[in-house]
């Protein structure tokens, strides 16, 4: 469990740079940013295998703590209404 702990705190901030760029590119509502955090952090464990020797398991359980703290569990409950980015018309 500690391995977990480890590779999620190393993976957490890259984690919340990808979820960063999505979020700014692309206009999405604001209540998946969380599902969508959950699912970069478990591609991003599942991706660094050239990086650690932990099964397949581990690092899917490492992206997806990984991926709810880079967005705070905290807005998994909280309902959000709008969207990220606001494209005008023109």
């Amino acid at each position: 469990m500690t391995q977990v702990l480890m590779f999620a705190t190393v993976i957490s901030p890259f984690v919340a740079g990808v979820l960063e760029v999505v979020k700014r590119s692309t206009s999405l509502r604001k209540n998946y940013i969380p599902l969508i955090a959950f699912v970069i952090g478990m591609g991003v464990g599942a991706f660094a295998f050239p990086f650690t020797d932990m099964n397949i398991a581990l690092r899917l359980w490492a992206g997806a703590g990984a991926g709810l703290s880079a967005t705070g569990l905290f807005e998994l409950v909280q309902k959000r209404d709008g969207y990220t980015t606001t494209f005008k018309e023109e």
